[in-house]
């Protein structure tokens, strides 16, 4: 049930404590020992690690019988993201979709106005920053959070650069080429300047990076 990587990755005992969660909506930790077959203190270990991490939140239940109130594990909004979720294949087909309905230039127009949305939001943060070099460095800050590898390069005597070696939106860009031209256009509103594009190429297993070089 957890997407693929998180499979290979993370403790076998996390997985199946956290998909037995996402099944049942909740459980105590004695139900939830017999559900995983495993002991009750190794079972509230796993939770309380998952819990300490903000995967799990953690509330007691009131007996009905004489006895302390029992401990009580529910998913929290952060493992949401551990589990599939409608991802850029469906946001491509949904455009596909859109311009058979709309027109051919439909998909465009929503992508413009994605970038719109997402110039507004950044511009109250980046703007608090000086020089298009400060808003260059706070800028990649923000990219990372949305999900891109972006670092900003400040070498003496070279021109800021923002690095990026992963963007969720590349397949994206290689389906509506002008995308990626819309996404540069915003960037240089933000930083104030213009900016030169350029591609890091490919590896054997990895996707291609970019370059904005601030002019």
């Amino acid at each position: 049930m957890l997407l693929p990587i998180f499979r290979d990755l993370i403790k076998s005992q996390w997985r199946i404590v956290l998909e037995q969660l996402k099944l049942s909506g909740g459980l105590p930790v004695s139900e939830l020992s017999r559900k995983t077959g495993g002991s009750y203190m190794a079972v509230k270990t796993h939770c309380e690690e998952l819990t300490k991490s903000g995967y799990l939140i953690r509330t007691r239940l009131p007996r009905t019988e004489v006895g302390r109130p029992e401990i009580f594990y529910s998913l929290a909004a952060k493992a949401d993201a551990l589990f599939p979720q409608a991802g850029l294949d469906f946001t491509l087909e949904l455009l596909e979709e859109v311009g058979k309905m709309f027109g051919e230039n439909a998909p465009e127009k929503l992508l413009f106005q994605y970038f719109q949305n997402q110039y507004d939001a950044w511009l109250k943060i980046v703007e608090k920053a000086g020089t298009p070099a400060e808003r260059a460095a706070k800028l990649a800050k923000l990219r990372q959070k949305s999900g891109c590898s972006t670092v900003c390069e400040k070498k003496p005597g070279e021109p800021v650069r923002l690095v990026e070696v992963h963007n969720p939106l590349q397949r994206l860009f290689e389906r509506y080429p002008r995308a990626a031209a819309m996404e540069q256009r915003m960037l240089e509103q933000l930083i104030g300047t213009r900016l030169t594009r350029s591609e890091i190429p490919a590896g054997r297993e990895s996707s291609p990076g970019v370059v904005f070089e601030l002019l």
